[in-house]
């Protein structure tokens, strides 16, 4: 099969840039042949490229160029595309229908029902724009980085669309990572068929069961902001002393440099890299994961998984659909630091439970969210877009 990835990348590498990097290595492993097209926003210079991206989000004419000359060139099967805001553009559909290619987009955020993205806005759950055709409240609050202009311009692509059809017409198959995320898609504006929905999972490799006696400590890792909770760990430092190792970095990352200081209990080590965060998850009792937002599917309880780490979780959105409550880790009520320092507890005191967690947390990876296990679900929705197609193809 001939798989033409699409990723218009962000100006800060994030978790859809590894998405995209690695769900194309794992088709290329198993023989498709797979190229990708990339966008990259840090071509944005200038106020004046800045004023055109309205315009160029609604239909970018260069990008659709640029796809007319991969296919005629590559002559792909189908087009599987992560992010095109705003280079790439919707127009990018509109040659893929042209040229009869099936085509899927991985929805990684909520920015085609709110201009927020994440669902997310001032410290709160922001749901008001996801039955709005036109996200007036959204647009007079600013929530699309705090400024209306921006807002409004980001407003007017998702809604043309989404009232033209393109959505509906132009896109075969969404793929939502949780079924959460699903729900919330299908309880919205988005005017589409629910059988263009796919739920498939984000995937990590293996990064080995760590079966060896954990060590007397706990593990967060991620943005320093309010959104993923930090603020919630802080407050649980002055309400427990069990040992804590932060490691990341963020706008609150001085707050929480100031909070630790007297604090011996708790070492913070700045960013790191794959391998130091890896040794550590596989040393720690649990990984605390205590954002207030909905989240996607993040990558890094995966890698717990993986390595038998039970997860610490808010009980929220798509944290609680992968998260099992004392099944692979424990939930506890969102920004409630008592209730989080409750459950760091029961970990410490019941070694039975903390065995079964850690258990069930390597069960959950292999049975979910191996490579393999994604490579499954995902050939199973290319294959019935082309028999849709051609009923004549064979997997």
């Amino acid at each position: 099969m001939k798989i033409l990835m699409i990723h218009n990348k962000y100006q800060f590498q994030g978790g859809e840039d590894s998405v995209f990097q690695i769900e194309s290595d794992m088709l290329s492993k198993h023989g498709h042949k797979v190229e990708q097209l990339i966008f990259d926003n840090k071509e944005i210079k200038g106020a004046f490229e800045k004023f055109l991206l309205v315009l160029r989000g609604i239909y970018n004419s260069q990008s659709a160029k640029e796809l007319e000359k991969v296919i005629a060139r590559f002559s792909p099967d189908i087009i599987h595309v992560h992010n095109f805001f705003p280079l790439a553009s919707p127009s990018i559909f509109y040659v893929a229908k042209r040229k009869h290619i099936p085509v899927v987009v991985t929805l990684h955020n909520f920015r085609l029902i709110c201009p927020t993205a994440v669902l997310y806005f001032h410290g709160k759950i922001y749901e008001k724009n996801i039955h709005s055709i036109i996200p007036w409240d959204g647009i007079l609050k600013g929530v699309y980085r705090n400024s209306r202009l921006q807002t409004a311009g980001l407003a007017v692509i998702t809604t043309f669309h989404n009232l033209i059809g393109t959505w509906r017409n132009k896109v075969n198959k969404f793929i939502v990572l949780t079924e959460f995320a699903q729900k919330k898609f299908k309880d919205s504006i988005l005017r589409v068929s629910e059988d263009q929905f796919a739920v498939k999972p984000n995937f990590v490799e293996d990064n080995g069961y760590a079966q060896k006696a954990r060590e007397d400590f706990f593990l967060i890792v991620g943005r320093l902001s309010e959104e993923k909770g930090i603020l919630t760990i802080l407050e649980s430092l002055n309400l427990g002393t069990f040992k804590l190792v932060i490691i990341g970095d963020g706008p609150l990352k001085d707050q929480v440099q100031s909070a630790i200081r007297a604090k011996p209990n708790v070492t913070y080590l700045g960013f790191q890299q794959k391998p130091v965060i890896m040794d550590y998850l596989k040393r720690c009792r649990a990984l605390l994961f205590p954002s207030v937002c909905y989240e996607g599917f993040s990558m890094t309880l995966l890698e717990a998984f993986s390595a038998g780490t039970p997860v610490i979780a808010s009980k929220l959105g798509s944290m609680a659909e992968i998260v099992q409550d004392h099944e692979n880790g424990l939930h506890f009520e969102p920004g409630n630091p008592q209730d989080m320092v409750d459950k760091i507890n029961l970990i410490n005191e019941d070694p039975d439970l903390a065995q079964k967690l850690s258990q069930n947390a390597r069960k959950t990876y292999m049975d979910l969210y191996t490579p393999e296990k994604n490579y499954t679900i995902l050939l199973d929705i290319y294959t019935q877009l082309l028999l849709r197609k051609n009923p004549a193809v064979k997997q």
